[in-house]
């Protein structure tokens, strides 16, 4: 049974378990957890404001993240999408259920747009965010508030 909870530092070490693997081996991204300031300090960077990160749990495994910057004027950036390969898919729904976890809380926290970054490799991300309401935009639509992250060439807005 997969369980979607709000981050508490007890589960530090198995967010960065995660998240560098899928980073470092699938996406051959070179990358280490010192180069990532925002997963040493969860709780500051992401549980402010209208901001939240979410995990979900197998037992007290972490299989997946997602997380809401709040990045002012009633918007919010989506980041730290993870989901570990074997709860990928229609079976778990385990990236569904993030997601709809941070639209519900976006919506109750009174935020208008929710944005995010991706790259132009990840298709099947595409198509799951196209699913979900989100629309692509050009670089030049995001906020200026918002986290641009170097690899990312590809954007998405939801209005809430």
């Amino acid at each position: 049974m997969i369980t979607i909870n709000s981050y508490s530092d007890i589960y530090r070490d198995g967010v960065a378990k995660l998240i560098l693997p899928i980073q470092q081996q699938e996406f051959g991204l070179a990358i280490s957890l010192q180069d990532q300031p925002d997963l040493l300090d969860i709780p500051n960077f992401y549980q402010s404001g209208r901001g939240n990160f979410w995990l979900a749990l197998a037992q007290d495994e972490v299989v997946g993240s997602i997380s809401l910057r709040d990045i002012g004027n009633r918007q919010g950036a989506l980041r730290k999408m993870f989901v570990q390969a074997p709860f990928r898919g229609r079976e778990h729904q385990v990236a569904q259920r993030l997601l709809q976890t941070l639209i519900d809380w976006s919506r109750a926290q009174g935020l208008q747009e929710v944005f995010l970054g991706t790259t132009a490799a990840f298709l099947a991300a595409h198509r799951f965010y196209e699913k979900n309401g989100f629309a692509e935009i050009t670089p030049a639509h995001l906020p200026v508030a918002f986290p641009r992250m170097a690899l990312d060439t590809k954007f998405y807005r939801l209005s809430l």
